[in-house]
C-alpha cells in the first residue's frame, strides 16, 4: 500500500480507466529523487487488463541514440511492416535497421502510429522513468507521441525530476509530488517498526520524503559535520548498506552500475575480468539492493546505483569501464566506455567518439552526436582537431534545439581558431542560436561576419547567411537603413553570373515595399518571383521556405499560399514536419486574407499544434495571430483574445506576431462597435515600433475608419500617406481599392462617391469577400446619410449577403441595422452552409475522407492514428446531417 498517495494513485486509476475506453492520455509525475514517483509507476503496473511498454532513463546511456526508445518499443516492432511507409523508414533509421530520417520528428510520429496499432490488441500503458536522464532523441519522439494521443487505446505515464534534461511538459496533465503529511509518514514508520523520539526527527529532517525516511530508518543514526543536501545523505545511507556486502559483491555491483544496459548477460561475461563473478550477486540479491527480472539487473532506486558506483575506488571505475568496453557488441557504447576509461587525451577513443557522432547524426539523433563531438573534442590532442569537433558538435546542438549550450560553445571557441573556415562555421552557429534566442541584434552581427567569412570558401552558403540575416532586421523594430544596408550586403555576396541574383532583387523588393523608395530599376516583380521559386527549389525546402517568405512580405498573397501548398504536399510525403508549421502558419494567413477562411481554419489549427509539438513557438504564435484575425472577421471575441495571446509574442511588442494580434484586436473592436478602444488598439500598431510590417499597412483602412468615426480624421494623416506609398510601389488591384476606400472615408464633399464607386472597380471579384463588402457597407452608408434610400439599399443587401455568407457576424448586423434605418427591413442571420459545426480537425478529415483517402493514408498524412481519423469521421457524421463515408461527397467539395 502506497502512504499519503491517494490523490496520485486516484490519477493514475483515471488515466488506466480512460485508456480502456480507448482515449488517449498523458500524466507527467515530477518531484525530487526519492519521492515516490518510481512507486507510483509501480503502482500502475498492478492493472492487470492493461499491457505495458517500460523504459527508463539512465545516467551513463543519456548519450546513447534512442536507447530509451528501444528499450520500451523492442515487443512491439513486429507491428513496424503496418506503419505507412515514411514512418516505418523512419522509425527503422532510428534504430539502426534502414535509411535515417530525414526529419526527427517524423519519428514522434511513427512512434504514435506504433503504439497504436499495438493497442488495437490491448490496452496499452507506457511507462517512462527518471526521463531527465532519457538519451534526447528518445525523450523528442516520446513527446511528440505523448502529445498527440487522442482515440487511441494508450496512456503514457512519465517520472522526472525537476532539472537539466527534464521535459517540457507545457501543456500536459501533471502532478508535482511533495513530501508525506506527517501523519502518513508516521504510519509508513510504523510500517518498518521504527518507534521512539527518532520518529519526529526523522520526519523532520526528511520533510516525508518516502525513500529517505525507509533508506535512513535502515541505515541507523548518522552524524554530519553540518547540514547535508538530502540526494548526499541518500546516497550515504545506500553507501552504508553497500559496505555491510561482501568485497566481491561490492566489486560486482560497481561493474553493474557503470554498465548502461543493465544486461546480465553482459555483465556476466565482464566479471571475471575484474576479479569478481556472478557468485557475488548473491549477497546484494539477499539484502534487497537488486533484483533481476528477464535478464536485466534492476537497482532498487537510481541514487543506489550512483552509491555502487561512485563508492568503488577510482581504479575500479576505470577498470569497469575497460572491461565492459572489451564485450560490448555495440560500437557506440564501446566508444562511450572507452572515453569512461581514459584519463588525459586519447586520439584513437577521440575517433572512435567522433564516428559514434557520425553514426547518432545518420539516424537522425543530433543530440547524441553532439554529446560525442563534444567529448571527442576534449580527448583530441591536436587543437585544430579540438576545434573541429567542438564546432561539430555546436552545429549539431543548434540542430537538437541545444541552442544555449551552442551559442557559448561558439563564442568561447572562437578566439582559439584562426582557420577562416572553422571562423565563418562558428559565427553562424552563434548567428543563429541567436536568431532562436531572439537576441536580433547579436545575431544579426554574427550572421554578417559568418557570410563575410565564408564568401571566399563557399559563396553560395554565405548567400543564405545574408539572407538570414535579413531576417533578422525584419523581425526587429523598423530601422530603413539597417534593412537597406543588409539588403545591399547580401546583393554584394551574389556569385557573379548566379541564379542566386533572382533571390537576391526579390530581398530588394521586400525592403522597398517597407521602406517605399524608388521602384523604377527593379524587375518586374511576379516573374521575379516565380524564378527565385525555381532557384530555391533546386537547393531544398528551406531555399523554398525563403522564397515563400517574401512572396508575402512583397503581399503576393495568391503566390505566397502556392508556393506554401506546394512545400505542404511534398513535406507530407517525405514525412519532413519541421517544414510544416513555417509553411502552414503562412498559408493560413494568405487563406485568411484572400478570403477562404474554412481553409485558413484548418491550415493555422494544425501549424499551431505541430508548432507547438515540434518547439518551433514562433511558427504556432504567427499561425494563432492569423487566426485571431478570422476570429476578429467573425466576431468572436473570446477566441480572438486568447488567440492574440499566444505564444511567445504578446499583442503591442516588437514581434510580427504581434503587430498582427494587435492588429486583429482592433479589427475586433470595430466590428463590435467600440470606436474608442479600436481607435487605441489600430493607433498603436501604426505608432509602435514596428512600421515595415505589411500587417502595419493592411490594417490602416481599420485604423482610419475609427479615426474618421472618432472625429480625428486629421490624426490618420501620416498612416495615410504611407499606406498610399504602400500601395503605389505594390501595384496591385486590391492595395488601390483600399487606399480609394480610405480616401472616399476622409472625402469632405460629393467626391466621396467617385471614390466608392472606383474602390469597388478595383476590388477583385473572386478573392477578399471581406475586404469587397467593407467598402460596399460604407458606400451604402455614405448613400444612405446622403438620402438615396433605393441605391443604399442595394449596396446594403450586397454587403449583408457576403457577410452572412462569410459568417462576418457584428458585420452583417451592422449592414442589417442600416436596413432597417432605411426601410425598416430585418432578416435572420443565416450560417455558412458548409460550416456543419464540426471543429477544424474534422473539417480536415472529412474533406480527405471525401476525396476519397483511407483512413491509414489520412492518419499518415496528418501524423494522427487510424483511430483518431476514425472518431473524428464517426463525431462529423451527425453534424453534416449524413450517416456514412459515401454520402461525404454530397456535402463536402474536396479541396
Amino acid at each position: 500500500m502506497l502512504r499519503g498517495r491517494q490523490a496520485e494513485c486516484a490519477a493514475i486509476d483515471a488515466l488506466l480507466e480512460q485508456i480502456r475506453r480507448a482515449v488517449g492520455g498523458v500524466l507527467v509525475l515530477r518531484g525530487e529523487p526519492g519521492i515516490g514517483k518510481t512507486a507510483l509507476l509501480e503502482y500502475a503496473l498492478e492493472s492487470e487488463d492493461v499491457r505495458v511498454l517500460r523504459c527508463a532513463g539512465y545516467e551513463s546511456e543519456s548519450q546513447v541514440p534512442f536507447a530509451g526508445l528501444h528499450q520500451a518499443l523492442r515487443p512491439v516492432l513486429d507491428q513496424l511492416p503496418a506503419l505507412a511507409e515514411p514512418q516505418r523508414r523512419a522509425l527503422s533509421g532510428a534504430f539502426g535497421l534502414g535509411e535515417a530520417a530525414l526529419d526527427r520528428f517524423m519519428i514522434g510520429a511513427a512512434v504514435l502510429s506504433l503504439l497504436a496499432e499495438a493497442a488495437e490488441q490491448s490496452p496499452l500503458l507506457v511507462l517512462v522513468d527518471d526521463a531527465h536522464w532519457l538519451d534526447r532523441a528518445s525523450l523528442d519522439a516520446w513527446m511528440f507521441a505523448a502529445r498527440r494521443l487522442e482515440h487511441e487505446a494508450v496512456g503514457v505515464l512519465i517520472a522526472t525530476r525537476n532539472e537539466p534534461g527534464a521535459p517540457d511538459a507545457a501543456g500536459l496533465p501533471e502532478l508535482e509530488l511533495a513530501g508525506l503529511p506527517a501523519d502518513e509518514a508516521a504510519l509508513l514508520l510504523d510500517d518498518l517498526g521504527v518507534a521512539g523520539v527518532a520518529r519526529s526527527e526523522l520526519v523532520a529532517s526528511t520533510e516525508g520524503n518516502p525513500l529517505a525516511l525507509r533508506e535512513l530508518a535502515a541505515a541507523g543514526p548518522m552524524s554530519y559535520d553540518g547540514p547535508v543536501p538530502l540526494t548526499d545523505r541518500l546516497r550515504q545511507a545506500f553507501g552504508r548498506q553497500l559496505e555491510a556486502l561482501p568485497s566481491g559483491t561490492r566489486r560486482f555491483l560497481t561493474l553493474a552500475a557503470a554498465d548502461d544496459t543493465g544486461d546480465l548477460a553482459t555483465i556476466h561475461r565482464a566479471a571475471p575480468a575484474v576479479g569478481t563473478s556472478i557468485a557475488d550477486l548473491s549477497a546484494a540479491e539477499s539484502a534487497g539492493l537488486v533484483r533481476v527480472t528477464q535478464g536485466a539487473l534492476i537497482f532498487r532506486h537510481p541514487l543506489l546505483r550512483s552509491a555502487a558506483y561512485h563508492g568503488g575506488s577510482l581504479a575500479d571505475r576505470l577498470e569497469s569501464h575497460r572491461v565492459l568496453a572489451a564485450v560490448t557488441g555495440d560500437e557506440d557504447r564501446r566508444a562511450w566506455h572507452l572515453a569512461a576509461a581514459t584519463i588525459g587525451p586519447n586520439d584513437a577513443i577521440a575517433d572512435a567518439l567522433e564516428q559514434a557522432g557520425r553514426r547518432a547524426t545518420a539516424r537522425g539523433a543530433h543530440g547524441a552526436a553532439s554529446s560525442a563531438w563534444a567529448r571527442a573534442a576534449e580527448l583530441s590532442t591536436d587543437a585544430d582537431e579540438s576545434v573541429r569537433r567542438l564546432t561539430d558538435a555546436a552545429e549539431a546542438a543548434v540542430t537538437a534545439g541545444r541552442v544555449e549550450w551552442a551559442n557559448v560553445t561558439a563564442l568561447q571557441t572562437l578566439p582559439t581558431t584562426g582557420d577562416e573556415l572553422q571562423r565563418a562555421r562558428l559565427l553562424e552557429i552563434a548567428g543563429r542560436a541567436e536568431f532562436v534566442a531572439r537576441d536580433l541584434h547579436g545575431a544579426h552581427a554574427h550572421l554578417l561576419s559568418a557570410s563575410d567569412a565564408m564568401a571566399a570558401r563557399d559563396p553560395e552558403r554565405a548567400f543564405w547567411l545574408g539572407l538570414t540575416a535579413v531576417h533578422t532586421v525584419w523581425s526587429m523594430p523598423t530601422d530603413p537603413v539597417l534593412l537597406v544596408s543588409t539588403v545591399d550586403h547580401l546583393a554584394a555576396l551574389t556569385p557573379p553570373g548566379s541564379a542566386l541574383d533572382a533571390v537576391a532583387w526579390l530581398a530588394k523588393w521586400a525592403a522597398l515595399a517597407a521602406t517605399g523608395s524608388d521602384r523604377s530599376d527593379h524587375p518586374d516583380l511576379d516573374p521575379l518571383i516565380a524564378r527565385a521559386a525555381e532557384v530555391a527549389r533546386e537547393r531544398g525546402p528551406h531555399a523554398l521556405v525563403e522564397v515563400m517568405s517574401f512572396a508575402v512580405m512583397v503581399n503576393r498573397d495568391q503566390t505566397a499560399a502556392d508556393i506554401a501548398a506546394e512545400l505542404i504536399r511534398d513535406a507530407r510525403q517525405r514525412g519532413a514536419v519541421a517544414v510544416l508549421p513555417s509553411a502552414l502558419a503562412q498559408l493560413s494567413l494568405c487563406q485568411v486574407v484572400l478570403g477562404r477562411y474554412r481553409d485558413a481554419l484548418i491550415s493555422g489549427t494544425e501549424a499551431v499544434t505541430l508548432g507547438r509539438d515540434t518547439g518551433q513557438e514562433l511558427w504556432a504564435a504567427y499561425a494563432s495571430s492569423a487566426l485571431a484575425y478570422l476570429a476578429a472577421i467573425q466576431g468572436d471575441e473570446a477566441r480572438c483574445l486568447e488567440l492574440a495571446g499566444l505564444g511567445p509574442g504578446t499583442p503591442g511588442d516588437e514581434r510580427a506576431t504581434g503587430t498582427q494580434a494587435r492588429a486583429a484586436l482592433g479589427l475586433l473592436e470595430l466590428g463590435l462597435g467600440r470606436i474608442a478602444e479600436a481607435y487605441e488598439q489600430l493607433a498603436g500598431v501604426q505608432r509602435g515600433p514596428v512600421r515595415h510590417l505589411s500587417s502595419v499597412q493592411r490594417s490602416v483602412p481599420d485604423f482610419v475608419e475609427a479615426a474618421v468615426r472618432m472625429g480625428r480624421a486629421n490624426e490618420a494623416a501620416e498612416a495615410m500617406r504611407r499606406c498610399a506609398t504602400w500601395a503605389v510601389v505594390m501595384d496591385e488591384p486590391w492595395t488601390d481599392a483600399l487606399v480609394l476606400r480610405c480616401q472616399a472615408l476622409l472625402a469632405a464633399d460629393d467626391s466621396a462617391e467617385d471614390l466608392y464607386v472606383a474602390a469597388l472597380a478595383a476590388h477583385p471579384l473572386d478573392e477578399r469577400p471581406f475586404d469587397r463588402a467593407r467598402t460596399t457597407l460604407l458606400y451604402g452608408e455614405w448613400l444612405r446619410r446622403a438620402r438615396r434610400k433605393a441605391d443604399a439599399r442595394h449596396q446594403l443587401l450586397n454587403a449583408r449577403e457576403v457577410f452572412e455568407g462569410i459568417d462576418a457576424r457584428p458585420w452583417a448586423d451592422r449592414a442589417a441595422g442600416e436596413l432597417a434605418a432605411v426601410d425598416g427591413s430585418t432578416r435572420l442571420r443565416t450560417t455558412s452552409a458548409d460550416a456543419g459545426g464540426l471543429t477544424p480537425q474534422e473539417l480536415q478529415i472529412a474533406e480527405l475522407a471525401a476525396s476519397g483517402m483511407a483512413n491509414r493514408d489520412i492518419a499518415a498524412q496528418l501524423f494522427l492514428s487510424p483511430r483518431t481519423v476514425a472518431y473524428h469521421l464517426y463525431k462529423a457524421y451527425p453534424k453534416l446531417g449524413i450517416r456514412s463515408r459515401a454520402e461525404l461527397t454530397d456535402v463536402l467539395v474536396p479541396r
